[in-house]
């Protein structure tokens, strides 16, 4: 059985480390399942969106749930059982730091971050996260987030994050991580914040993960949504060559190099899988379709089981951790760190 091709019933089956997890930002709960694979147990989540909290609570059970905006928890009487928890995580939603979005032009400014919720200054959810790290002084902390983060002028915004973590008594460790490197059939990097509480006297954390890669053929569904003959789509599909890695690549080539569809990328055979990004679904190589959801599922390593509710599961996923991912990361968190603090007392 591929590690990466699991149910939620899996879960019933792993042995609980007696460790325990807080998760803000939690969506779908990718990197929930990624701690509950590694053996923790996850006892509270916090998310700005009702339907996709509705989605996260259908598809697993937690004994605190937040369905409001992180500013707002800050200010909760929340329970002592998350006070001084093993671990709290995080994902603040990133898209200003990602180097396909505006980036600098949207520091700072209010926006939706998905339709249907209040507008919120995404640059700043990072440091309201940390104000819960502050309130509930969790043992570790860990965030996760885009490559972007750690390129050009956000690196000053890296800077501020660390300095803030060690105000309220953290050491950070960054991680620049990538997917298929640790069992995921995906090309993704993402950066990992481990903060470690002074307190406690932790040792570094070393994390280096090197699995070979998965290819695409190694796991590709029959099944796929043919894409319609009429579209411009399909026409630019034809014109493919094995050197595109997306639709944006045969346009710019055989469109005097006009620069659109990068985003539509060309799933191969012979290839992992490039980042999953939320929305937008592989075209693959071989037939003129989209990749099924089955796929869509696989590529996250999110559960074949998983009830989206109506949800896009392209977005689900692409705005998710994959919890293969977090699963090698809580491992060695539990190993290198949290096993440790019964030894130095």
């Amino acid at each position: 059985m591929k590690e990466y091709v699991w149910n939620l019933s899996d879960l019933e089956k792993v042995q609980k480390n007696g460790y325990k997890v807080f998760s803000c930002f939690s969506c779908g709960g990718g990197s929930c399942m990624g701690y509950k694979l590694a053996g923790y147990e996850i006892i509270g989540n916090c998310e700005i969106d009702k339907k996709i909290n509705d989605m996260y609570l259908s598809n697993f059970k937690v004994k605190y749930n937040f369905c409001m905006r992180i500013q707002d928890l800050i200010y909760q009487d929340l329970p002592k059982e998350l006070y001084d928890i093993d671990i709290l995580d995080g994902s603040p939603p990133c898209s200003t730091f990602s180097t396909n979005g505006k980036r600098e032009k949207d520091w700072g400014k209010e926006k939706y971050f998905r339709e249907g919720q209040e507008k919120q200054v995404l640059s700043d959810l990072f440091f309201d996260f940390i104000r819960i790290a502050e309130k509930l002084k969790p043992k570790i902390v860990v965030a996760e987030n885009v490559k972007g983060l750690i390129l050009g002028n956000a690196k000053g915004y890296v800077n501020l994050i660390i300095k803030e973590f060690d105000k309220i008594g953290y050491e950070v460790q960054i991680f620049l991580l990538n997917a298929a490197n640790m069992g995921v059939p995906q090309k993704r990097e993402r950066i990992f914040f481990i903060c470690r509480r002074k307190d406690l006297n932790l040792p570094e954390i070393k994390l280096s993960f090197n699995e070979k890669p998965i290819l695409y053929k190694e796991f590709k569904d029959s099944n796929y949504t043919p894409m319609n003959k009429d579209t411009l789509e399909y026409k630019r599909w034809l014109k493919r060559k094995p050197t595109d890695l997306s639709i944006g690549d045969i346009v710019k080539r055989t469109e005097n190099g006009k620069i659109s569809c990068f985003s539509h990328k060309i799933i191969k055979d012979n290839q992992t899988p490039l980042t999953q990004t939320a929305g937008d679904p592989f075209i693959r190589y071989d037939v003129p379709g989209f990749i099924s959801e089955k796929d869509i599922k696989t590529i996250q390593s999110f559960p074949q089981d998983y009830n989206f509710r109506g949800q896009n599961a392209s977005y689900v996923c692409g705005m998710s951790v994959p919890p293969l991912m977090i699963k090698k990361i809580a491992v060695e968190i539990q190993k290198q760190l949290l096993d440790k603090i019964g030894e130095l007392k």
